[in-house]
């Protein structure tokens, strides 16, 4: 079974319905995937429903998304998993925003998990894997 963990950018573009990421996460559901994201994730979705010039019907929106999302807690073993995360990029000098290890972390412990975003920082975290849904499908011809 694959995990996606949704990062903030791509579950909010699933909230709002947007595609490519709203057909992606539909599909890949409907071959046995989970697809899920963090509970900072979902902090940060409440945080932006809250302060949108629409808040209720942002709340409603989240509410509906969350119906077919997983969401995975941030485990003591996540956190363990964020320090030697945080640690490892402080060593190497590539700084990252703290939900984004967070994010990291999460994926991690959970294995088989890949984190779905639009931010290349994530590619920095050693044994991580990344995709991006947001990009428009591949069109070339083979």
């Amino acid at each position: 079974m694959k995990r996606y963990l949704l990062d903030t950018g791509i579950a909010g573009m699933y909230a709002a319905r947007r595609d490519p990421v709203f057909t992606r996460v539909r599909d890949e559901t409907s071959r046995g995937s989970v697809v899920g994201m963090g509970v900072p994730v979902l902090g940060e979705l409440y945080f932006g429903a809250e302060n949108s010039a629409s808040r209720e019907r942002a709340l409603q929106a989240l509410r509906v998304a969350l119906a077919s999302l997983r969401v995975w807690p941030f485990t003591n073993e996540a956190a363990e998993e964020f320090g030697r995360i945080a640690a490892t990029l402080r060593r190497i000098g590539r700084p990252m925003q703290q939900i984004d290890i967070q994010i990291a972390a999460i994926a991690l412990t959970l294995g088989n998990c890949t984190v779905v975003t639009t931010d290349s920082d994530l590619s920095a975290v050693p044994g991580l894997r990344t995709e991006n849904w947001a990009a428009p499908p591949d069109t070339e011809s083979a």
